[in-house]
């Protein structure tokens, strides 16, 4: 394995070559950079980086290779992975296959043999950009070429590719570390409805552990279907998910979540779902310089107790949101606003993942926070 040459151009003009281990082919797409130590298959089948090419700051990727249970989704979204060192040799019990056979099935690229603290210290002093790796074309000027016809992540709504296209009911509970399978759901008077930007299957996980009974339904709901359901007993609350891109071009999502907002139906949000709040409120979010992606952020809430967080996102809510939310969560590396409950409304949303895949596991009572207050109909 990774014998095989791949080129790489960023926006910046930076120009490099490194050995392919995924799939085959070109690609366009947005380079960000992660900082988890562990967990490269979730990260890698988590849709909220649909569009993008992830670098792994740990060096040493491959080494556990992947498994079916570890999938956060049906298929992968990103573009591709660049990683220092891969290992195509795992050791690990529950292993199944390579990463290398994953991308491969799931047209990943895969890049390694290259200088990732390099790349890490691009983004982070030159903020996120689009780039450009292809395992078919070696001239510059080519690449060049194509990604700037080509069109960016802000331009594509990846929302309409990553979620469900009909609804399902969702039945698994949260890992179990002593039988090594997911725990069953049990009876709920509790139903809540998700709405799928591109959920990742452990935060389903953890709002049926909660003791809720959960349903999910496509991006393009509409929201009367839920107000009615809603008065009519029949669900008791409202989910708004993770997902990928930049959430202003979410128009049409964006006016359904204003109804939804005008009535007194519980809502819980994460990440991208959170964002749309923001939105719909009338405060538009703004993208971060580079992002934050990683398993090891510190987060402040509103005991002033701090948590460690897993998080993924490029955008993020305005301060001036604090003219009708009461800020309940505050990220410590930067002093972003993580976490908001709005004033006198059964709505709350965090930005960062409390569904801890991979970890870490100090959030995950805010699912608990949730099914507290879903009306049991």
């Amino acid at each position: 394995m990774a014998n095989q040459k791949i080129y790489i151009y960023l926006e910046n003009g930076t120009f490099l070559e490194a050995n392919s281990f995924g799939a085959n082919g070109t690609k366009v797409g947005e380079i960000v950079f992660n900082t988890s130590l562990t967990g490269y298959q979730e990260i890698i089948t988590d849709p909220s980086y649909a569009g993008q090419f992830i670098t792994f700051t740990m060096p040493e990727i491959g080494n556990v290779g992947v498994n079916s249970d570890d999938m956060e989704s049906l298929t992968s979204h990103c573009k591709g992975v660049l990683v220092r060192a891969y290992n195509e040799e795992y050791s690990n019990f529950r292993g199944e296959k390579s990463l290398s056979t994953l991308l491969q099935e799931e047209d990943v690229l895969g890049i390694c043999n290259i200088d990732t603290r390099f790349l890490t210290k691009m983004v982070r002093d030159e903020g996120a950009m689009m780039m450009i790796a292809s395992t078919e074309i070696s001239s510059k000027d080519e690449l060049k070429k194509i990604l700037e016809e080509t069109p960016r992540i802000e331009e594509i709504n990846y929302i309409e590719q990553v979620s469900t296209k009909e609804p399902y009911i969702h039945k698994a509970g949260a890992w179990n570390h002593d039988t090594l399978s997911y725990n069953k759901a049990v009876m709920s008077d509790k139903k809540i409805v998700v709405v799928d930007f591109g959920v990742k299957r452990n935060i389903l996980n953890e709002l049926v552990e909660a003791g809720l009974e959960v349903e999910v339904i496509p991006s393009n709901f509409k929201a009367s279907d839920l107000i009615q359901r809603y008065n009519d007993g029949e669900i008791g609350g409202v989910f708004l998910s993770n997902g990928p891109g930049d959430p202003l071009t979410l128009e049409n999502e964006k006016v359904q979540v204003q109804e939804l907002i005008k009535t007194d139906i519980p809502i819980f949000a994460i990440c991208l779902g959170h964002q749309m709040l923001s939105i719909a409120h009338g405060f538009d979010t703004y993208k971060l310089k580079f992002g934050q992606h990683g398993g090891n952020h510190p987060v402040k809430n509103e005991k002033n107790i701090v948590e460690i967080t897993a998080q993924n996102h490029n955008y993020n809510v305005p301060d001036e949101i604090t003219k009708i939310a009461t800020i309940t969560h505050q990220n410590l590396f930067d002093n972003t606003i993580e976490g908001v409950k709005y004033n006198n409304k059964n709505i709350f949303s965090v930005q960062h993942h409390p569904e801890a895949s991979p970890g870490p596991h100090e959030s995950k009572y805010i699912f608990k926070e949730f099914a507290d207050i879903v009306d049991a109909k």
